[in-house]
């Protein structure tokens, strides 16, 4: 997200890809063309790491293949032999005019690849100062220190970002190779731009939308918090955060969050839902709150808000005993191929901010 940013920011456009390490050996570059090719590509991931667990990833040559519409597969090869030519029979039949040959100062064109080439310079860092920096990865993977690092450390020290001058001295034998980037750059025309809020639906009863469901579940709770009846003002404070959940399309977002602590309070289990989302109405009405934000004049907006662009955060707080019951309820009513664990990561970017 980062380099989106900056590719805004800049003007320059930024091609989106990974490296994948399959289990066969074979190492290919991918790069998705547009945003259903960038979907295909996330679900591969999501394939090779569901089956690995944390930190691998396990990927066949069907599984890219099954996952790969919009894909182009570049073949980073580590010698030209007989390997070689296989990988690339395959690799053309199946990617047909989608598939490229790496060209590395260390990987030389095989002659009968009948592949297009394109120049690459193996990168593994952008800048050579970098090199040590590479090296650290390494032993953190590997588990070892630099001084027992050896052959595991990379063994090349120009694995870095070069300007165009210097890659087209380096492949002056291969100027179509060089010139063949320019070509992927102008195939690849997704951008994290294109990308949407998109939320499941989460609704049991065939013909009724997200949104429909949502006003059911508050005209049916309603009388558990105002038993004589609800209030003018909090009858317009609930079409007003309605009408904007619905322009919106976050009502998927709520009937999760209830229907997670609805389970909990089934199961007597404590929680409690906090921070700004105690600003709204229909969270008050359904049970997750438990502040009343039209009693105590809190502004809806500051939870929920048209003019930032971004999906709302429900915090909910679970007994710490009993929280694993939660997770694991989870898991089994969403699936595990669709429910996840996220940390976060806290980076201190000044001494000040670290003390």
């Amino acid at each position: 997200m980062r380099a989106h940013q900056q590719a805004e920011a800049t003007g320059v456009r930024l091609v989106v890809g990974c490296r994948l390490d399959l289990r066969d050996g074979t190492a290919l570059l991918v790069y998705p063309t547009d945003r259903a090719a960038y979907a295909q590509l996330c679900r591969l991931l999501t394939l090779g790491k569901g089956r690995a667990g944390k930190g691998k990833c396990d990927l066949g040559w069907q599984d890219v293949v099954s996952n790969g519409q919009g894909l182009l597969a570049i073949l980073v090869p580590d010698a030209a032999d007989a390997g070689l030519a296989a990988s690339l029979h395959r690799l053309r039949q199946d990617f047909g005019n989608r598939a490229y040959l790496a060209l590395t100062r260390r990987r030389r064109r095989c002659e009968a690849a009948r592949v297009p080439t394109v120049a690459t310079g193996d990168v593994l860092c952008h800048l050579p100062q970098r090199r040590i920096l590479q090296d650290v990865v390494t032993c953190i993977r590997e588990g070892v220190t630099i001084d027992d690092a050896g052959f595991r450390r990379e063994r090349f020290a120009d694995r870095h970002l070069k300007p165009p001058e210097e890659m087209a001295r380096l492949f002056a034998r291969h100027p179509e190779a060089v010139a063949r980037s320019l070509e992927i750059v102008e195939r690849c025309r997704f951008s994290q731009s294109e990308l949407r809020y998109q939320y499941p639906d989460e609704v049991d009863e065939p013909g009724q939308s997200p949104q429909q469901k949502l006003e059911q579940l508050l005209r049916d709770s309603a009388p558990s918090r105002y038993p004589d009846g609800v209030p003018d003002s909090v009858d317009r404070q609930l079409r007003h955060e309605l009408s904007l959940i619905a322009e919106l399309d976050y009502a998927p977002y709520f009937l999760t969050v209830h229907t997670i602590v609805a389970f909990a309070r089934s199961k007597d289990i404590l929680c409690q839902g906090r921070g700004s989302a105690a600003n709204s109405a229909v969270c008050y009405v359904l049970g997750i709150t438990s502040i009343d934000p039209v009693r105590s004049g809190l502004l809806f907006e500051r939870f929920v808000s048209a003019a930032r662009k971004e999906p709302p955060d429900i915090d909910v707080d679970f007994e710490h005993e009993r929280r694993e019951e939660v997770i694991q309820w989870v898991y089994q009513h969403y699936g595990r191929e669709r429910a996840a664990l996220c940390a976060t990561v806290n980076r201190y970017r000044c001494a000040r901010s670290a003390r």
